[in-house]
């Protein structure tokens, strides 16, 4: 396989692998807005791809598929539990989200990232062409940047941050926290999804670390010269092109309709579409909606909330505690207020393929938002983009990222019941001329900054420093 010019670091592949009846293994390209944004480019200019293939202990040698090279990093069970299970999702998760739930600080578990780390960089590295690019992203990788510039001082590296970056007293609480951060000051723009981000990890550089940082520059020491790393935020989006595709088709929009009949036909369909994670503010969410039924504010006759909470990492006790949680008070707000033909609650512990999803956001009339802490939050994004009517409210989280960008939704901070439940029948309650103007705002906001918006902007900054 061919040196690629551009070289993306992931820790999965953009392909699942599908065994057929007969055995026979084939690779279908994931869904997902990262995906779509990078294709096109990569296929121009010879593009690979390093990422794990999302099975542990499986071998795999580099391969072609839809004009991408593929480049998998093989895992062990052990370093699935121990560098994915343990450091980047009981650790790395739960402090970068406000500590929502109490990370786990395990030195074994920090060796095993290391090392993993290690791994995905030596491919990079060895798959990059001379003065290549390479693009790491997310907090599984955060030591590669620097590990991939000792191995090939000749790249242009950058690096995206996905998650949240905590505020530095946060921050501080992690035991490899000075690692992390030369880590990511190997890349030559680090990106975030909000400015605050960028500023907890500016201040958290000064802080530790005490470089110099002038604006969003770092003047990084490397041997008796300086290099000067940027870390700015660069806020993603979606693909909104199948959405808008999808919104226009006859057969989904009578889907739509099927659902709602099926729901008994209420005035008012509330959806939530959520990873069953604690960061989602799906328990704040079901308690504040549960309260309205009681105070009879809201009426099961009338209203009926579809949770779509789709499984997410089961084996991590965190998430088994919070499935226990939701499915009890679920049950116990449906058994208070069902009626033989209207369900207060239609919770779906399941995921759907993206057609159901917009069926879904087509038959909403108020989409919930209510994460607790989050990079961006793209089901925000997808709900408006699908709104050709212009009718339809968003009730969105100031915790979000989007809540930077889409300023005519209904914000509300779901820590605040009282506040959630008022929101909530704000949207309930909103005239259909105020919806119109809302949402018409929305989604010009969200067709004019897709994801293909994002990856250039991030892409010219890179150009940029590469031209210094």
């Amino acid at each position: 396989m061919a040196a690629a010019d551009f070289v993306v670091v992931a820790n999965r592949l953009p392909v699942d692998r599908v065994v057929g009846p007969d055995g026979e293994e084939t690779w279908r390209t994931s869904p997902g807005g990262l995906v779509a944004a990078l294709e096109p480019m990569m296929r121009s200019v010879h593009g690979a791809w390093v990422g794990w293939p999302g099975q542990a202990d499986v071998e795999l040698e580099p391969f072609e598929a839809d004009g991408i090279d593929l480049i998998p990093v093989a895992l062990s069970a052990q370093e699935v539990a121990e560098y994915y299970e343990g450091f980047a999702n009981d650790t790395i998760w739960p402090l970068y989200h406000d500590v929502i739930a109490p990370p786990q600080y395990h030195r074994e578990w920090w060796e095993a990232y290391v090392t993993v780390n290690r791994r995905f960089a030596e491919a990079a590295a060895a798959a990059v062409a001379k003065d290549g690019t390479v693009w790491v992203h997310d907090y599984q990788l955060q030591l590669v940047p620097q590990m991939v510039r000792e191995l090939r001082p000749d790249v242009t590296i950058g690096y995206f941050h996905h998650i949240p970056f905590p505020a530095h007293g946060l921050y501080a609480q992690l035991p490899w926290r000075d690692q992390v951060l030369r880590g990511l000051l190997g890349a030559d723009v680090i990106g975030f999804q909000r400015a605050q981000d960028a500023t907890y990890f500016l201040t958290a550089v000064r802080r530790r670390l005490r470089y110099e940082v002038k604006g969003s520059n770092v003047a990084v020491p490397e041997g008796e010269h300086t290099r000067t790393a940027v870390a700015r935020a660069f806020p993603i989006s979606i693909d909104t092109e199948p959405y808008l595709e999808l919104a226009a088709r006859e057969d989904i929009q009578a889907r739509a309709a099927e659902i709602r009949a099926s729901l008994g036909n209420p005035k008012r369909i509330l959806l939530g579409v959520d990873r069953l994670d604690y960061t989602k503010g799906i328990r704040h969410r079901i308690k504040a909606y549960g309260e309205l039924l009681d105070e009879g504010r809201l009426n099961v006759e009338d209203v009926t909330l579809v949770q779509v909470a789709s499984p997410s990492r089961e084996r991590v006790d965190a998430y088994v505690h919070l499935r226990d949680e939701i499915e009890l008070a679920v049950s116990r707000i449906n058994g208070d207020n069902d009626t033989m033909g209207h369900s207060a609650i239609r919770y779906l512990h399941q995921g759907y393929p993206r057609e159901e999803m917009v069926a879904l956001y087509l038959a909403a009339d108020v989409m919930l938002v209510t994460a607790l802490r989050d990079g961006m939050n793209l089901v925000a994004k997808e709900y408006v983009a699908t709104r050709a009517d212009n009718r339809g409210v968003l009730v969105l989280s100031e915790f979000t990222g989007a809540a930077d960008e889409l300023r005519q939704a209904v914000r509300v901070n779901p820590h605040d019941i009282e506040g959630l439940k008022d929101a909530i029948m704000t949207a309930v309650d909103m005239p259909a001329g105020e919806q119109s103007r809302r949402m018409r705002s929305l989604r010009r906001r969200v067709l004019d900054n897709d994801v293909t918006a994002w990856s250039s902007s991030f892409l010219a900054a890179l150009a940029e420093v590469r031209g210094r």
